[in-house]
């Protein structure tokens, strides 16, 4: 058995993904906290950090090099990519990994955030459970959605209690997959008269 194979290349892909968005979320970080802005809800990030580093290292461990690769569930995974990317690029200067909120900062009612109110947590749900499907890994991938639901449940409230306030919050997280509330701002219709 080889010890680098399809499954080891796109892992090691994905974390190399990875670590440059946490370049990105830091740099934003610090950008943002010297604006002013203040971070809500910090106890519980150690607890993402090690359900993600322990979702890839379980799969560095347990996906042999020989594994077969599935290849509809990876474009499904390579189609989550591009909604991670829309997410971020969306938020730009204001995406972080962690919970940061500058008041008086508008909330973004582009991309993605004009049909899903919290489209990223959608994202990394999927992330979650495809990646170890495409190498076959099951148990791996009940085991990352199961510890995710209730992590990310509660920090959709404390999110949510972060932004309260601000126009377009509405109903806060007991409505976190549904509509945005967040509509665009009309265009003016040309007159025709």
């Amino acid at each position: 058995m080889d010890a680098i194979g399809w499954p080891q290349i796109i892992l090691v892909a994905v974390a190399a993904q990875r670590l440059l968005e946490l370049v990105i979320a830091r740099r934003n970080t610090a950008r943002l906290l010297a604006e002013g802005a203040r971070e809500v809800g910090a106890a519980h990030y150690p607890l993402f950090v090690a359900l993600h580093a322990g979702w890839l290292l379980a799969l560095f461990v347990m996906v042999p090099a020989d594994a077969p690769v599935n290849g509809w569930l990876l474009a499904l995974f390579l189609l989550l990519q591009a909604g991670r990317v829309w997410v971020i690029a969306t938020l730009g200067r204001f995406w972080t990994t962690r919970i940061i909120t500058l008041d008086g900062a508008p909330l973004v009612r582009r991309g993605p955030f004009r049909w899903v109110r919290h489209p990223n947590y959608l994202v990394v749900a999927g992330e979650l459970a495809v990646l170890p499907l495409v190498f076959g890994e099951v148990w791996i991938a009940v085991a990352a959605t199961l510890l995710n639901i209730p992590l990310t449940l509660h920090r959709i409230r404390v999110e949510e209690g972060a932004l309260s306030g601000r126009d377009g919050t509405g109903g806060g997280a007991r409505s976190w997959t549904g509509w945005s509330g967040r509509r665009p701002t009309p265009r003016p219709t040309p007159d025709r008269s």
